[in-house]
């Protein structure tokens, strides 16, 4: 009977392999069918372990932008966010001096360690910014220095004999500054966010918030949400890059309740009710940086670096960075023989000089 139907009785037994019970199961089967802990420990779960330690000893890198007008507290705040004199004034001139014609860009790198975790941070100030009468195309060193970050980046990844570890200087996260003014946000504000927030990671941010009632900071920051709505402009947790169902309901919480951050910096320390804490002393009381009744920079610090850190690097490297990498192999149309891709540097971003105020 066999003998008149080979290949079917073959194919039919290949077929039925994986799920008929064979003295040989297939091994896709045995994690499914048969109970682990009647196997005993494995070790899988050290994997996170390794990893850590793995990472412990590279270290993290941690790249920060922040962008104002001058006399917010940029500085300030950097330094209260990482408990730590991560920051200096990057411009030495007075009011007595000329305001610089460009914007000039500072990088201050710092290696900061906790619980034996180190991480390169890295501060990018851009001081004075918005500050002159006609500020047309202001942004644009600033989208330009961002820009240059991610071709030093895609350089060395296109290096036959690239490092091992290739140093990471993109703009992982801005921070920008907005003015208390309880009415609405400058043309200047919307067209920065409008322009930068394609290529890089917006966290909006009323600086000084105590300058405002309770009822005009809420009111203050409804008005800046609606009026970035309404702009098409996106800040960070962008709506689009939310991976689930869970990352979607916090992020919404975030970006409907908490954005823009209402903050106060400092770095002097006060006694309030036997304890040292940071603050703001006012002719009524100390305003204290990390009370959550006083101001939202513990929400802040929580966003950037507790919850939000790894996530703002990976937007960076797999939207910001891969948009540019993409856009800038295309116009070179792939890898050409030779020095490749990038045997020339990046072209200059035309910039419209600031005028200084007279």
């Amino acid at each position: 009977m066999s003998k008149g139907f080979p290949e079917t009785r073959t194919d039919a037994a290949m077929s039925e392999l994986v799920p008929e019970p064979r003295p040989k199961p297939a091994v896709p089967m045995k994690p499914v069918s048969i109970n682990s802990n009647l196997l005993g420990y494995i070790g899988i779960d050290t994997i996170i372990e390794q990893m850590r330690k793995k990472t412990m000893k590279t270290g993290f890198d941690f790249n920060i932008m922040v962008v104002g007008q001058s006399g917010l507290g940029k500085s300030t705040l950097v330094n209260t966010l990482f408990k730590s004199q991560v920051s200096r004034k990057a411009s030495s001139w007075n009011r007595d001096e000329k305001i610089p014609k460009t914007v000039e860009i500072k990088a201050i790198g710092h290696v900061i360690e906790e619980g034996g975790v180190k991480m390169k941070l890295t501060v990018i100030d851009t001081p004075g910014f918005g500050d002159q009468i006609n500020n047309e195309n202001c942004w644009e060193p600033i989208e330009k220095y961002i820009n240059e970050q991610y071709e030093k980046f895609l350089k060395e990844e296109v290096n036959i004999a690239r490092k091992k570890r290739i140093p990471d200087t993109r703009v992982h996260c801005c921070l920008y500054f907005i003015s208390p003014t309880g009415h609405s946000l400058r043309p200047l504000d919307l067209e920065f966010m409008k322009h930068l927030s394609k290529v890089v990671n917006i966290i909006p941010v009323i600086a000084k918030a105590d300058t405002m009632t309770l009822e005009e900071k809420s009111e203050f920051k409804q008005r800046v949400r609606k009026e970035l709505e309404v702009n098409g402009i996106e800040f960070y947790p962008q709506k689009e890059f939310d991976e689930d169902l869970e990352d979607k309901t916090e992020n919404d919480k975030i970006r409907q309740e908490s954005m823009p951050f209402a903050v106060v910096g400092s770095d002097k320390e006060y006694q309030v009710n036997g304890k040292r804490v940071l603050g703001r002393k006012t002719p009524w009381g100390i305003i204290e940086v990390e009370n959550l009744n006083h101001c939202e920079f513990a929400l802040l610090r929580d966003f950037v670096i507790r919850t939000h850190l790894q996530d703002l690097k990976e937007v960076t490297h797999n939207i910001h960075y891969e948009t540019y990498r993409a856009k800038r192999l295309n116009d070179n149309g792939g890898l050409p023989p030779g020095e490749g891709l990038l045997g020339t540097v990046l072209p200059p971003v035309p910039a419209t000089p600031c005028p200084t105020a007279e």
